[in-house]
């Protein structure tokens, strides 16, 4: 049985690890303590924007990152919408970096 963090522990760990790079980011929607799924909302301030969710591959087993939505910001935040309509546990990080930076490919932000 594998151990697995609650989501506002992860939440938390992962704005801190932003911070260290001096990324900008906050919580937008506070989601479920526990168990909330996380969006992360990556606005490059020019208009345009990407959300992540984290998916599980079948074929390996593990988490990764992927993209829900990219595009033209408002776009980006409707598909958020939609999300948080039919999930009311989920959270939503919200991170302005102009040059694209979220690090989620760093080792142990998929988990």
């Amino acid at each position: 049985m594998t151990v697995r963090l609650t989501a506002q522990f992860w939440v938390h760990a992962y704005l801190a690890r932003l911070r260290l790079q001096d990324i900008p980011a906050f919580v937008v929607t506070h989601g479920d303590d526990t168990a909330g799924a996380i969006l992360i909302k990556l606005n490059t301030l020019d208009g345009q924007a990407t959300v992540f969710q984290r998916s599980f591959d079948l074929m390996s087993g593990e988490r990764q990152w992927i993209t829900l939505a990219q595009g033209p910001e408002a776009e980006v935040d409707r598909a958020i919408a939609r999300q948080t309509g039919h999930d009311p546990d989920l959270w939503v990080i919200e991170i302005e970096d102009r040059s694209g930076r979220s690090l989620l490919d760093e080792p142990g932000l998929a988990d």
